[in-house]
């Protein structure tokens, strides 16, 4: 299968253009300039130019495309980034008459405040979270009649970290400044890079019609609990400020909430189950990997 990743040099689109080379598949990663997408050559997959907010630099590698796996999140036009990728793909169809299976990634985060405590594949998302706007996107992808795939990931972790809130809270803890944002009771779902990877690897072999997976680990840990043992991994022994969500920004805002998820759809259709128990396993060394990546 010949599969489009965008985001590929991202955090989550690097593992998972790997994973995907990996189990045997033909890979594009998109990316600004495949002149600096070296890691994505060493892992196999072919670097192709394009600005996801521009079609008309990417428009033709969708040409013999099998899938899209879309990974990225267009912060400064994310619902019309978004609908021209989706028109994107139909109008390939129309020209060629080719099927392309988009695995289009959401995040736990856009649930928003449920008052559910265990949520799933059918817990519905609060329209009043700062970015609910995605579930909306979810909405229009099944009308448009594309074949699809949605995922929704848990809180990543491992690896190089880079847009993990692990990494923020790394980096914190060694200038000697870690804050924590928002409820301090709030619970987070997590899942480790690498196997979210093997979930995306598992939907593109299986290619379910039109199903949404959420992707995560069993544990129900306390944020703030998370975070301590991220800051002393990292040599911090002192105390982390507490401070509101609306201080560190939209996404702290967004994600001020139990956020706890049930995978067992996705253990059930798609045989996946996290190999990494928690973060809390093995702190030092993921501190040790994003040290590694150079941050």
């Amino acid at each position: 299968m010949q599969i489009l990743v965008t985001g590929a040099t991202g955090y989550a689109g690097r593992r998972v253009s790997a994973a995907l080379a990996r189990a045997g598949h033909t890979v594009l990663g998109l990316t600004r300039d495949p002149a600096t997408a070296a890691d994505l050559v060493v892992d196999e997959v072919t670097p192709v130019r394009g600005d996801l907010a521009k079609p008309d630099t990417w428009r033709e590698h969708l040409d013999g495309t099998d899938a899209v796996v879309h990974l990225v999140m267009d912060l400064n036009d994310p619902m019309g980034t978004d609908r021209t990728l989706f028109a994107e793909i139909s109008e390939a169809e129309r020209r060629d008459g080719r099927r392309r299976h988009l695995v289009y990634t959401t995040g736990i985060s856009s649930y928003g405040r449920t008052g559910v405590a265990l949520m799933d594949e059918n817990t519905p998302g609060n329209p009043e979270s700062p970015i609910g706007f995605r579930f909306a996107l979810e909405a229009e992808l099944a009308a448009s009649g594309l074949a699809h795939t949605v995922v929704r990931p848990g809180f990543l972790y491992g690896g190089p970290a880079t847009t993990s809130m692990t990494a923020q809270w790394f980096a914190a803890a060694e200038e000697g400044t870690p804050v924590f944002y928002g409820d301090i009771a709030k619970r987070w779902s997590w899942v480790h890079v690498d196997d979210l990877a093997d979930a995306y690897v598992r939907v593109l072999d299986r290619e379910p019609a039109g199903e949404v997976f959420v992707i995560a680990d069993d544990q129900r840990l306390a944020a703030l609990d998370v975070q301590r043992v991220a800051v002393r991994a990292a040599g911090f022994t002192g105390e982390i400020r507490l401070e509101p969500a609306e201080a560190g920004g939209i996404m702290q805002v967004a994600a001020d909430q139990d956020e706890l998820v049930s995978s067992a759809k996705a253990h059930r259709l798609l045989g996946w189950r996290p190999r990494h128990v928690s973060f809390t396993d093995a702190p030092q060394r993921h501190h040790e990997a994003w040290r590694a990546s150079g941050r």
